[in-house]
């Protein structure tokens, strides 16, 4: 298929990436900044390179240092995950001009999509509904002007990236210079770009995304949907599929709608196309194009069958799409819930440090992703997702069920987490009946506090323990990605199983 894969990222799309390419047999390299050193994907890649400091800027979003990381493991493919340069159409051309595959679509498409506000124009000129708003502004004066005539609230948003960076709703003309300096801001400094999207502010509303699948022949699919309404910060946080909110007209007609937008610009590999929807009209809205696979793909994958990333791969490699529409259906309800490492009592702010134990849940119909262990390091210069804990059942009342169970079998010793506040959320009547939108966390978690004895004294006990299970290494044993310092392999001179070569 390809020859080998060097996977730029880091955390549990990498590690979702590397198991991939091991099932498919595929040779494998990952890249870690300082602070990625001894990292669970350096450990399960064949091989490791460094890439630079902790600052992302300095690493994983060092184009540079990325090719050259490929060029000395002579790697043969790329593939980007999700966040830092997936969606760089700039990345993609340079990986293609240094004679690479690029494991996404084409820079062209990229380009087209990437970019919100032309995807905005490119959709308005192919009758896709987008939502009334401008196109993409570096101009605040301007902005200020047309938030005037759409009427508050709005919506501004980087017009490059996604993930909820960059992203501020904005209810009065007096709130609207510095919310709109902070998204600009926020924008700059995640994607290099400071121009804004102005959109009109649709609540309330849910958030529905459908997953495509296209090949180089121009065969495009769709995966159905994925309900992605509660968020906080504009970013989700628990996804489930099938939505409750779409019947089978509703859904055929948005499955069709995201077929149609992947091919106006020629869209092969995975991509998801993002839909507002008006409860009250029943009208949805384009929002926009992911250039990427998803950070809630396991989902999709639950309730089809269909491997995201193996397909990825297959696509890239120029297999034909073997998937018909007609073969497609969704068998049961799936729910996913993101568990991070912030403080959802305190404005969710990110917290880092030492995780002293991390067990997941296990049992059947339950998945974890994730890329860390008990007694790695949460850094403060990244993401704070710990894990992806997904749940599958016969309908959504057992998968509700399943999840509040896999979430109390979830241990998560020595940092913040947002464990206990997901499982609130799971055990709302609004969210038990279904009726949830895209502001619903704000509205009814603002002033959300744990319990007093949260975590109880027993936990604080095992917390205190665990401090004991992770002793520093042996005095002049040095560290290497690959090699586990705490395994009783580590002595020995010869053979050690799933060592990774490190090269720098």
């Amino acid at each position: 298929m390809l020859g080998k894969v060097l996977v730029a990222n880091r955390g549990e799309i990498a590690v979702r990436v590397l198991r991939a390419c091991r099932e498919l047999g595929i040779p494998s390299v990952a890249v870690y900044s300082d602070a990625d050193r001894h990292s669970l994907h350096t450990r399960l890649a064949d091989e490791a390179v460094h890439i630079g400091p902790a600052a992302a800027l300095q690493s994983y979003l060092s184009i540079d240092n990325i090719l050259q990381a490929a060029r000395l493991t002579h790697a043969t493919a790329v593939h980007p995950g999700y966040g830092f340069l997936s969606e760089n159409a700039c990345f993609a051309q340079a990986v293609v001009d240094a004679g690479l595959i690029f494991i996404g679509p084409s820079p062209e498409a990229m380009r087209a999509m990437g970019d919100k506000a032309q995807a905005r124009q490119r959709m308005e000129e192919a009758g896709v509904p987008v939502a009334p708003g401008c196109q993409g502004l570096d101009d605040l004066d301007a902005l200020r002007t047309s938030a005037a005539r759409l009427g508050y609230p709005v919506l501004v948003k980087a017009a490059s990236g996604g993930g909820g960076k960059g992203m501020r709703v904005i209810s009065t003309e007096a709130e609207f210079l510095d919310a709109a300096q902070a998204a600009r801001r926020e924008a700059l400094h995640a994607f290099g770009d400071q121009r804004l999207i102005l959109e009109k502010f649709i609540q309330p509303a849910h958030h529905v995304e459908i997953q495509v699948l296209g090949d180089q022949y121009g065969s495009v699919i769709h995966l159905f949907e994925r309900e992605c309404s509660v968020q906080r910060r504009h970013q989700k946080i628990i996804e489930e599929t099938p939505s409750p909110h779409l019947d089978p007209a509703l859904r055929e007609r948005m499955g069709a709608a995201a077929v149609a937008v992947a091919r106006a610009v020629g869209y092969h590999n995975a991509g998801t196309v993002e839909f507002i929807l008006d409860p009250l009209s029943g009208q949805f809205f384009f929002l926009e194009m992911n250039t990427r696979l998803q950070v809630e793909h396991p989902i999709t994958e639950l309730v089809t069958g269909v491997d995201l990333v193996h397909w990825q791969l297959r696509l890239a490699a120029g297999e034909p799409l073997a998937l018909r529409q007609e073969q497609l259906t969704q068998r049961g309800h799936a729910i996913e819930c993101r568990l991070y490492a912030e403080d959802p009592a305190n404005g969710f702010l990110p917290t880092a440090g030492h995780l002293l134990r991390f067990i997941e849940p296990a049992g059947p119909g339950v998945r974890v992703d994730s890329g860390i262990t008990s007694g790695d390091e949460i850094p403060v210069h990244y993401d704070p997702l710990v894990a992806k804990i997904s749940v599958l059942a016969g309908d959504r009342p057992s998968a509700v069920r399943r999840m509040q169970a896999a979430l109390q079998q979830t241990v998560l010793l020595g940092l913040a987490n947002n464990a206990r506040f997901l499982a609130e959320v799971l055990t709302h009547p609004d969210f038990l009946a279904g009726k949830v939108h895209t502001t619903w966390i704000e509205q009814n978690f603002a002033s959300w506090q744990p319990p007093e004895c949260d975590p109880p004294p027993e936990v604080l006990v095992a917390a205190a323990l665990a401090q004991f299970s992770f002793p520093a290494p042996a005095s002049g044993i040095q560290t290497v990605p690959g090699i586990d310092p705490y395994s009783p392999w580590r002595s020995s001179p010869g053979f050690r199983p799933g060592a990774a070569a490190e090269r720098k």
